[in-house]
């Protein structure tokens, strides 16, 4: 585990972000752990959250013009990571999109700067891949191209074929998918921890991943 991937997953787990159980996924199947980035629900773990987001963007060197976060969760991880760039030297515009078109005012459905160049997509985790994919309809409608997509955890787990969603994302759009982590670092923090309580859950997550994991992003 590289430093900034171990230190976020110790962060997750004393957020109670991260968490190890018996949990159903809307696939249906028992997972033994759960990541909810709704947990990050105050101003520390929030301005720490974008401290990782922006020193993961530096350290891919993907090249993009601005941050673009999908209706609703990314919409504040778009904001602090810009706020966070910005205090590391690499000062960008962020945008946002409303659920529903606003029919006066400045109207329409983005807030923000107007989508143009390469803009980064900030979001959570990818599911399904819906709000990527509405997100790429959006930047593209409006001219710019997408630079890829940061997510906090790639949980490398198969949808309803043999790809993850990451994966899927990738192949779908030829955009990088940039993770803070992933379900093999989650591992990795297990295997290294000396907390019974954490322990025992070791082999349920490694069979999972054996029987639903794949072996890329």
């Amino acid at each position: 585990m590289s430093g900034l991937r171990q230190e976020f997953i110790r962060f997750c787990v004393a957020s109670r972000v991260l968490t190890f159980g018996e949990f159903k996924t809307k696939a249906g199947r028992l997972s033994p752990y759960f990541f909810n980035a709704g947990s990050f629900d105050h101003g520390g773990a929030l301005g720490r959250l974008a401290e990782f987001y922006a020193k993961t963007i530096v350290a891919s060197g993907v090249d993009f013009d601005m941050l673009f976060g999908p209706a609703y969760k990314g919409i504040g991880l778009a904001a602090t990571t810009a706020v966070e760039l910005a205090r590391l030297g690499r000062d960008v515009p962020f945008a946002y999109n409303r659920k529903e078109a606003k029919d006066h005012g400045e109207g329409g459905v983005i807030v923000g700067r107007a989508l143009a160049g390469r803009v980064l997509i900030i979001d959570d985790v990818i599911s399904a891949g819906t709000s990527v994919r509405e997100s790429v309809q959006l930047i593209r409608a409006a001219g710019a191209n997408v630079a890829g997509v940061v997510i906090a955890l790639d949980r490398m787990e198969r949808g309803t074929g043999a790809l993850s969603a990451v994966e899927e994302v990738n192949r779908l759009y030829g955009v990088p998918v940039i993770s803070i982590a992933s379900l093999a670092d989650v591992l990795g923090f297990l295997d290294e921890s000396a907390d019974p309580a954490l322990m025992r859950f070791r082999a349920a997550v490694a069979d999972y991943r054996r029987d639903y994991g794949t072996t890329g992003g």
